[in-house]
């Protein structure tokens, strides 16, 4: 057919040259082609399978037709190097890889996809190494016009059947097959046909849309090379703008330096991180908690996150310009995570690698409310980073000076306080994150460096903390046990409250309730305000527990509307200190449990929003911004996400 002017269709392996030729990288289509049942005999294999593995294009459809062989053809396209994965469609947890006219196949996808935006960022990242090969994302058909598994494997074996008997093989077996299924549904499948391209259809085009937006951020278009020229283009540049001055590769094209210099630092972990949620067997009457010493049924989802990187993302949603300042490994897992954090928008200058390193990873096992019950973490990666904090940050700090500088407690106490002092050194306002029990007692190490040392108000050092009420409590028993509550300049400072050490029981009570009083939270934060003068404790369902030092004329000493909340003020001699300001603020609205998809995140978009507001220009009042914080917080613990993009919408509260 040479030279001759005819009208013809393509397959998907002829549609994915032509798109490639044409520097499409993502078309939608009706079904993929696939290994056919016994095709390990007769060799019966779609071209759509090999053109996946050699031609850099993202093919959305909605699976293979059941009456292929779906596991041999997931297994042919792992085998060419091709990612596979299922949109969830709203459903949580792992899904079946669809099969065409059903959403269930009885095969479980190997990953899942929860929207365009994920779908995109992983083409953006794909693009972005350089891989030849191609992505398959299936979209399941709607529920409308899902034919049930069981009547589509009667049906199927029906067709299938009598395909053999008419002795209809190789490419006369689909067609015949086809015909069939449409004869012995009555035509449901024409219906069920049309209904799932236009999905698909709907599908690609919002990927798309969502691709055109990473690579306007990043600045880049990520075409690739005609492959006429043998050629897939550099996965990194080999100097120059394609390495950071620390030799850790980065997307080609991106720019490195922000355009404005950051209103906010935040070093911190940056962590592959898999959540799992007990999910009690129907019926079951064992309590919300998972069984100790024995496996437990689980949803299971991965994602990128790390203390650090969440509130990075948090900040950078809510509008403020942020630089986070973290190590990789140089592992698979790293690339992979400097890529998605590029594709976020994040600055990749001072995210360094570290040779024979791990990437962090952090694995957290939920209850049935979605609660933590116990997590895992490996931040190994974040010792012994003196070298890289003396040659690559404290540089980049003392050049940016940023407003805010927020420090999580995953790295280890030599160069967690090496962050502090040079935050200090540069004026920047210094808030801490303790991430957890055993490591929010690293601030009172004081064994770390010869000289370090916590002062006191009005020469402190850390200006806001954020824990939650086990963190508190164990920061306040280490600081005792470091004898740092003994010091001369403590008690100078708590004489002036004109309370007692442990505070006025009766006050307390009336400002937080006897619960948190006898638990001992507000005479802990009361106890560390010295050194650190605003503590926003985290306390889940009952809300958020303001303790803050007040500075001599602060308008909340007089405001009628604050003097409940005055829980002491100072002498008028006293030049510095003017009183305390203790407020709970219990959430605006709760979550049920069966709402509560996550809450890994959610402490941290907390303080991202908290210090976004406290980084602008205008002044906000803290109750404000706590309560703004709250809707954050809230909007993350129903997302699948580590911290919810949704959270943009609250940019204008700030």
């Amino acid at each position: 057919m040479t030279g001759k002017r005819l009208n013809g269709g393509t397959t998907i392996a002829g549609t994915m040259i032509l798109a490639h030729l044409a520097g499409i990288r993502i078309f939608a289509t009706g079904g993929l082609g696939g290994v056919h049942r016994g095709g390990e005999n007769s060799m019966d294999i779609s071209a759509d399978l090999n053109e996946l593995g050699r031609t850099p294009v993202t093919v959305i459809s909605s699976g293979c037709k059941s009456f292929l062989d779906i596991p041999r053809t997931l297994e042919y396209l792992e085998t060419q190097g091709v990612g596979v994965s299922t949109f969830s469609d709203g459903r949580e947890g792992k899904v079946d890889m669809p099969a065409f006219w059903t959403r269930e196949s009885g095969i479980r996808s190997p990953t899942v996809i929860q929207d365009e935006r994920e779908a995109a960022a992983i083409i953006f990242a794909q693009s972005s190494l350089g891989l030849s090969s191609g992505l398959h994302f299936a979209n399941p058909i709607s529920q409308e016009y899902s034919v049930p598994k069981a009547q589509m494997d009667t049906i199927m074996e029906q067709a299938i059947l009598d395909a053999e008997r008419s002795g209809s093989i190789g490419s006369d077996n689909t067609p015949f097959i086809l015909a069939k299924i449409r004869e012995l549904t009555g035509g449901r499948t024409v219906t069920a046909n049309r209904a799932l391209i236009e999905s698909n259809v709907v599908r690609g085009t919002k990927v798309a849309c969502e691709l055109a937006k990473l690579e306007a951020q990043s600045g880049q278009s990520l075409d690739r090379a005609h492959p006429s020229t043998g050629s897939v283009g550099p996965m990194v540049e080999e100097s120059g703008q394609g390495e950071l001055h620390n030799g850790a590769p980065i997307l080609p094209g991106i720019d490195e330096t922000p355009v404005r210099a950051p209103d906010v630092f935040v070093a911190g972990s940056l962590a592959l991180d898999l959540s799992c949620d007990y999910v009690p067997m129907e019926g079951s009457s064992i309590s919300i908690l998972p069984v100790p010493q024995t496996s437990n049924p689980a949803r299971i989802s991965q994602g990128l996150g790390g203390v650090g990187r969440n509130i990075a993302t948090a900040l950078q949603y809510v509008g403020a310009r942020v630089q986070l300042c973290s190590a990789t490994g140089d592992d698979a897992a790293g690339i992979a995570a400097r890529n998605m954090l590029a594709a976020q928008g994040l600055s990749l200058s001072g995210v360094v690698k570290k040779p024979s390193t791990q990437t962090a990873q952090y694995v957290a096992v939920n209850d049935a409310r979605k609660d933590l019950v116990l997590a895992m973490a490996d931040m190994s990666v974040m010792e012994n980073c003196k070298s890289e904090f003396d040659t690559i940050w404290k540089a980049s700090l003392e050049e940016n000076q940023p407003r805010w500088l927020v420090v999580d407690a995953n790295w280890d106490p030599y160069t967690l306080q090496r962050w502090i002092m040079h935050g200090k050194a540069v004026n920047s306002r210094i808030a801490f994150e303790p991430v957890s029990v055993d490591k929010s007692r690293r601030l009172f190490a004081s064994h770390s460096t010869n000289d370090f040392k916590l002062g006191v108000l009005p020469d402190h050092a850390i200006s806001l903390a954020s824990p939650n009420r086990l963190e508190l409590a164990s920061m306040h028993t280490a600081a005792r046990e470091a004898g740092i509550l003994d010091r001369e300049d403590w008690w100078q400072i708590v004489d002036a409250m004109g309370l007692s050490s442990s505070g006025s029981r009766d006050r307390l009570v009336s400002i937080v309730g006897a619960e948190l009083v006898d638990e001992g939270v507000p005479q802990q934060s009361i106890q560390l305000l010295p050194f650190i003068p605003t503590i926003l404790t985290k306390l889940g369902r009952q809300g958020v527990l303001i303790t803050q030092m007040l500075t001599r004329g602060d308008d909340r000493l007089t405001a009628p509307d604050h003097s409940k909340y005055i829980l002491s003020r100072a002498d008028t001699t006293d030049e510095i200190f003017g009183g305390i300001y203790m407020r709970l603020l219990a959430p605006a609205e709760k979550v049920s449990a069966s709402d509560v998809v996550s809450v890994n995140g959610a402490g941290d978009a907390f303080l991202g929003i908290v210090i976004a507001g406290l980084a602008k220009d205008k002044t906000k009042s803290l109750v404000d911004l706590v309560h703004t914080a709250q809707q954050g917080s809230r909007m993350t613990l129903k997302s699948t996400e580590a911290v919810n993009p949704e959270i943009s919408t609250l940019e204008d509260q700030l």
